[in-house]
């Protein structure tokens, strides 16, 4: 059942990525990253790591994927803008992709992994937590305050300009 599982989370982020990348309609392209990070964030349930899938969610389901398409509807006169990329562009990009690719094959086949997995506590999170809400606040605030800037930034940039009256 975990296989099986494991592998269509892992069919859906790669099903998701492609559609990313070759994707032409920037709102399909959104809602096609939503289900790659959806996958990632189920795939972190399967390794039993229940508080990354949670960041997962809140941070770049939540956050990041709802600025992305609040950005795109503030700046993009149509929600069906089209991305056409020139053909250097393209194999620049997957000359790209296939070098990261390379390294990353070659990084995971260099890497001897445990084959045993260790229980961790179940309290393991409230360390991190505590963390969070002391030693680490002032940055923690700093980059919530930051994204308000910028949606409130995008906000005014996108407004119409107004005619003066002469």
């Amino acid at each position: 059942m975990d296989v099986a599982l494991f592998y269509a989370l892992a069919a859906l982020v790669v099903a998701g990525a492609i559609g990313v990348v070759t994707g032409r309609h920037i709102v399909r392209m959104a809602i096609q990253l939503l289900a790659a990070l959806l996958g990632v964030a189920g795939l972190y349930v399967l390794l039993a790591a229940e508080f990354i899938a949670a960041a997962q969610l809140v941070i770049y389901v939540g956050g990041t994927l709802v600025l992305i398409i609040f950005g795109v509807m503030l700046t993009a006169r149509s929600g069906t803008s089209v991305l056409r990329p020139s053909r250097a562009e393209a194999i620049v990009a997957a000359v790209a992709g296939l070098a990261l690719l390379t390294v990353l094959c070659v990084a995971i086949g260099s890497t001897s992994f445990p084959h045993v997995i260790v229980p961790r506590p179940a309290d393991a999170v409230a360390p991190l937590g505590g963390a969070l809400l002391n030693q680490y606040l002032f940055p923690f605030e700093l980059a919530s305050l930051l994204l308000l800037a910028v949606m409130l930034g995008a906000a005014y940039l996108a407004r119409p300009l107004q005619r003066r009256p002469r």
